[in-house]
């Protein structure tokens, strides 16, 4: 019997949307306001869920306490309070939109789950626009 068990959080960060390739009017004309120069922050909101089947020995898919420890060591330490163009490595080279995000926490978060067991992210970048990533 799978179940799914989730955690939420929440961190803030700035970003801006651009591509260093493009002109200055032509980001403006794909990323509008999101293309701000001096950037512009989110108070971004988490799901981290893990579906899988419950041990029989704890009765648990997964501890909550050690995915809150892991999302707090791997995304909120990492991102909170963060420009994410300038301070996150996976976004050196890789444009912060709320798709990449999630698959960044996605990917920080998936060797420290149980291989058996789904990873689903879903980020809120604002109370109506998020996006979910399942791998």
């Amino acid at each position: 019997m799978k179940v799914k068990v989730s955690r939420k959080a929440s961190f803030n960060a700035a970003h801006r949307l651009y591509r260093p390739d493009w002109s200055f009017e032509k980001n403006e004309a794909v990323f509008g306001k999101c293309n701000n120069p001096k950037f512009h922050g989110h108070n971004y909101e988490l799901i981290v869920s893990v579906h899988g089947e419950i041990d029989p020995e704890t009765g648990y898919v997964m501890d909550m306490k050690v995915l809150k420890d892991l999302i707090k060591a791997h995304v909120e330490d990492a991102f909170d309070h963060k420009n994410l163009n300038l301070d996150v490595p996976e976004f050196k080279d890789t444009n912060p939109t709320a798709e990449n995000i999630a698959v960044a926490i996605w990917k920080r978060l998936r060797p420290h789950v149980n291989s058996a067991s789904d990873l689903e992210i879903v980020l809120y970048e604002t109370p109506r626009n998020f996006v979910t990533f399942s791998g």
